[in-house]
């Protein structure tokens, strides 16, 4: 009876494992850091991931918030899944990325020190892509005789508002509202070393519950990150990422609060091949600058296993 109370809890242990692991994208605060997105797959992967992540500083999930002097410590658990397949011949793929965040924090309001906490699901990501040169969808096969060219890519990422919100609370993990990127990438694989960039911009709809019954809407937020990896003989990579934002300026009842942000971001991942289809990644990114918030240090660790 013992022996199977064991075994029943080694799995439990495991499925827990398995649901944490695919859970990490690079972060879940709309900054994205992400290497590989227009990478070239053989049709027909599937990658899950399970992640841990940990963020420290003045992070806040909606990056609109003009709140000074911030410090929140964030612990975040992610799920990430992704599945390539062939679209008019094209290799095309769809990521869902689902978070869970712990956030315990700090704040200056009005001079008086306020502390909180929330914790609870955060707002899902999908991403649909396409690659439209440079990676045509090939079977296994295939794809290991093929010499990857430059790749153009374009997806449509949709933030969709699962995340739990409070709307008489001004710092919430959701953020009430749906938003909208449309991007374009490029990428070139070397003989060791892979290079890629991308642009787009955040188009959200309007959160017509903030602070209980007002409306708050954004004007469109411009991204653009690049990446830069090193690959070894047994498929360990090194990379490093940058990324910069120009936040839209924020409307509360059509009154508009006159402010702008800029962010630059950079870091680096690591990743190492466990087996032949599982990998571990770490990766850590910090600010170089900031206009208001989003000034904070992120670690994160994954571990990716991929199945046909």
């Amino acid at each position: 009876m013992r022996v199977k109370s064991v075994k029943f809890f080694f799995v439990i242990f495991k499925c827990f494992v398995a649901f944490v692991i695919c859970f990490l994208s690079t972060t879940v605060v709309g900054q994205d850091l992400e290497p590989r997105a227009y990478a070239n797959l053989p049709k027909g992967t599937n990658v899950l991931a399970v992640g841990y992540g940990y963020n420290k500083g003045n992070l806040l999930l909606d990056a609109s918030l003009p709140f000074k002097d911030f410090e929140i410590d964030t612990q975040i658990f992610a799920v990430n899944y992704i599945r390539s397949f062939s679209l008019a011949k094209k290799l095309a793929r769809v990521q869902v990325t689902l978070p869970l965040a712990d956030m315990q924090g700090r704040v200056l309001l009005n001079g008086e020190e306020v502390t909180g906490s929330r914790s609870g699901f955060g707002d899902m990501r999908v991403r649909f892509g396409v690659n439209l040169t440079g990676s045509p969808a090939l079977d296994r096969k295939s794809f290991s005789q093929y010499q990857q060219k430059a790749i153009f890519g374009v997806s449509l990422v949709t933030s969709v508002p699962t995340g739990r919100y409070y709307n008489d609370k001004q710092i919430n993990i959701g953020t009430n509202r749906w938003g909208f990127k449309p991007e374009i990438g490029i990428s070139k694989r070397f003989t060791k070393i892979y290079a890629e960039a991308y642009v787009g911009t955040w188009f959200y709809t309007h959160n017509n519950d903030y602070l209980k019954g007002n409306e708050l809407k954004q004007k469109p937020t411009v991204s653009f990150q690049a990446h830069a990896s090193y690959y070894f003989k047994n498929q360990m990579w090194v990379g490093l990422n940058t990324n910069w934002y120009k936040v839209g300026e924020v409307a509360i009842n059509d009154v508009y609060n006159g402010d702008t942000q800029k962010d630059w971001r950079v870091g680096v991942t690591f990743s190492v091949p466990l087996t032949k289809m599982q990998s571990l990644r770490l990766q850590y990114h910090t600010g170089i600058y900031a206009d208001l918030g989003l000034d904070y240090d992120s670690l994160t660790l994954a571990y990716q296993y991929v199945f046909f």
